[in-house]
């Protein structure tokens, strides 16, 4: 292979062997993957269903689906965003390339943060960029400060930033966002803001980059707020004068996004009780989680304020976080994320739980946890002092 080398995604491997202790009969407790356990609302679903008896499906890109994100941004952030700005992709994944290959070009330097989504570094390296990583741990309660953009050399040519953040459900105030983008418009630094949890927090509303900065570039999805993981449906908000050729790039790439996807995320964005049902048992597992966590001893966590994860430091039980996550699903049926896959430096002593399970399976994984702890830290291998 001629292509950059890029790591693979741990917690698939994860997923593989949960999904081979099911076929087998065995229990399976799926915390590995960022994606909720309840399916899309029903709304939704029969609007698919209407969609896939009426409509011959081609290749299409509903005006109307344009209009009612740009309609959310006006209820929700108070601001007015053309629907021209707005374009439909296939997951926030296929934003994330297009956005990379229209604003950079190879050899450019993009900064992140680590502990960070795994895509954004191997996207990068994928496409010939540079990533440049910003530590941002616990100490910090993994909030990036603007003395951190400063003192990047040279400046990088963008930065992007995602909160609620994954893995740690961090999440930035108006006060803290705002410092960050213009430290970044000081030294010219474009700008992608990743708010896919958007419509996930716990406490305190989620800022768009938008509403401070018109000219950042904005990333969302379908897959967690509407729990569409599998519909692959997305959107980007970008400047005007840069749509024409930024769709450019997503029609050379990936022709446009599902048209049945389309259909049904128009009904789910108006399915507010059932939405918000969701993000309250989130909330709930939330708390459940962090207190039984602590009582099995694992406390170094920052409570996360949206998105569905803890990032847990495991510290006291491992050095070795993949090994940790393969015995966990293999010895009792628990699927975790390695840290490893947001962080290739301090992520072996982290763990990452994705709480957007049902109570039940929140219960069960911290009855298996805690018949299993206490055991794997006395035989370890890999634990130091």
């Amino acid at each position: 292979m001629r292509g950059a080398n890029v790591t693979p995604f741990y917690a698939g491997d994860i997923g593989a062997r949960g999904a081979a202790r099911q076929r087998a009969g065995l229990p399976f407790v799926p915390m590995h993957y960022g994606q909720p356990s309840a399916g899309a609302p029903q709304a939704a679903i029969a609007a698919a269903h209407r969609a896939l008896d009426s409509d011959p499906l081609g290749y299409t890109e509903l005006d109307e689906l344009r209009e009612r994100i740009a309609a959310y941004y006006a209820s929700a952030h108070g601001i007015t965003i053309e629907p021209g700005r707005i374009l439909l992709t296939a997951g926030a994944s296929a934003a994330l390339v297009a956005a990379y290959a229209a604003m950079f070009r190879p050899g450019d330097r993009v900064a992140m943060l680590r502990p960070g989504y795994p895509a954004y570094r191997n996207t990068l390296t994928a496409l010939r960029l540079e990533p440049v990583e910003i530590h941002c741990g616990p100490e910090q309660a993994f909030h990036p400060t603007p003395a951190q953009i400063a003192a990047l050399s040279p400046a990088p040519a963008g930065f992007l930033i995602a909160s609620p953040a994954n893995p740690t459900g961090a999440m930035l105030d108006a006060g803290q966002l705002g410092a960050l983008l213009e430290a970044c418009r000081a030294r010219s630094i474009r700008v992608i803001s990743d708010e896919i949890y958007h419509g996930i927090s716990f406490g305190k509303r989620a800022v768009s980059a938008l509403e401070i900065d018109p000219r950042a570039v904005v990333i969302n999805s379908f897959s967690k707020l509407y729990r569409m993981p599998g519909w692959r449906l997305g959107w980007m908000v970008v400047p005007a004068d840069w749509a024409a050729q930024i769709h450019a790039y997503l029609i050379n790439m990936f022709l446009t996004p599902s048209t049945v996807a389309q259909h049904a995320a128009l009904a789910a964005m108006d399915e507010h009780e059932d939405l918000e049902r969701w993000v309250q048992v989130y909330a709930r597992n939330r708390t459940r989680l962090l207190h039984g966590l602590a009582a099995l001893g694992v406390t170094g966590i920052v409570p996360p304020d949206g998105a569905f994860y803890l990032y847990a430091d495991i510290g006291h039980l491992t050095r070795d976080s993949m090994q940790f996550c393969l015995r966990a699903v293999d010895e009792i049926g628990v699927g975790l994320a390695p840290g490893i896959d947001f962080d290739p430096l301090e992520g072996r002593r982290f763990v990452r739980f994705s709480f957007a399970v049902t109570p039940d399976e929140i219960e069960r994984a911290l009855a298996l946890l805690a018949g299993w702890l206490p055991g794997y830290r006395d035989q370890d291998p890999a634990r130091s002092a």
